[in-house]
């Protein structure tokens, strides 16, 4: 996000740390309210509707970009923040509530090793699907008048922000490149509502299951 609205969508580099506080702002408080709600509901419950929040606002994002940046950004934003903050203040304790007393701390080790690997595992992958999609409509628009090579590298260069740099590489066509990242980028958040979604459904299952 804040790449795309860098790079994209023309912020400085503060109207752009203001956007994400709109996603970053509920961490702050909705972690504790989750510990609190645990007196009536069970944190599979909670980490379900969570993951269910995060779902509907990636596609009430798509649907916001799709009509254009700005103020229509700021309600899934924070819907999405309310939605990671639900499992976010529950992951630590359900890592550890596994395992017998004298092995917490390797549990504990091992948890947040693999969530700190993950974060950056899962902006990669989502990077180069980005990129991925970016290059596949611009092929489609483009056809063989402009090279593999600079297709590949237009994309990755736009998926990474630097839309400038990528339009550069492909010369009369480079107007096609803003046109194909939009519509990557809205798939990419459809995706993500997916994975999101299928997520609640296999948290709340496992942890049923394991209770």
């Amino acid at each position: 996000l804040p790449g795309r609205f860098i790079g994209i969508d023309g912020y400085g580099a503060l109207q752009a740390g203001q956007m994400m506080v709109w996603l970053a702002a509920p961490l702050l408080v909705v972690p504790f309210a989750a510990a609190l709600l645990t007196r009536w509901f069970t944190p599979a419950a909670l980490s379900g509707a969570g993951l269910l929040l995060v779902a509907a606002g990636l596609a009430w994002l798509a649907q916001a970009f799709s009509q254009g940046a700005g103020a229509a950004l700021h309600a899934p934003l924070l819907l999405i923040g309310v939605g990671i903050g639900l499992p976010w203040g529950l992951m630590d304790g359900l890592a550890v509530s596994g395992v017998a007393p004298e092995r917490v701390g390797m549990a504990t080790g091992l948890f947040n090793t693999v969530r700190v690997s993950a974060d950056g595992v899962a902006i990669a992958v989502v990077s180069a699907l980005l990129a991925g999609l970016i290059q596949h409509g611009l092929a489609a628009r483009v056809g063989a008048a402009v090279s593999a090579q600079a297709l590949l590298e237009a994309s990755g260069r736009a998926a990474l922000g630097e839309l400038q740099v990528g339009a550069a590489l492909l010369g009369p066509h480079a107007a096609l490149l803003a046109q194909s990242y939009a519509e990557a980028f809205i798939r990419v958040l459809h995706l993500l509502a997916g994975l999101a979604a299928i997520t609640a459904c296999a948290v709340v299952f496992l942890l049923r299951r394991r209770q």
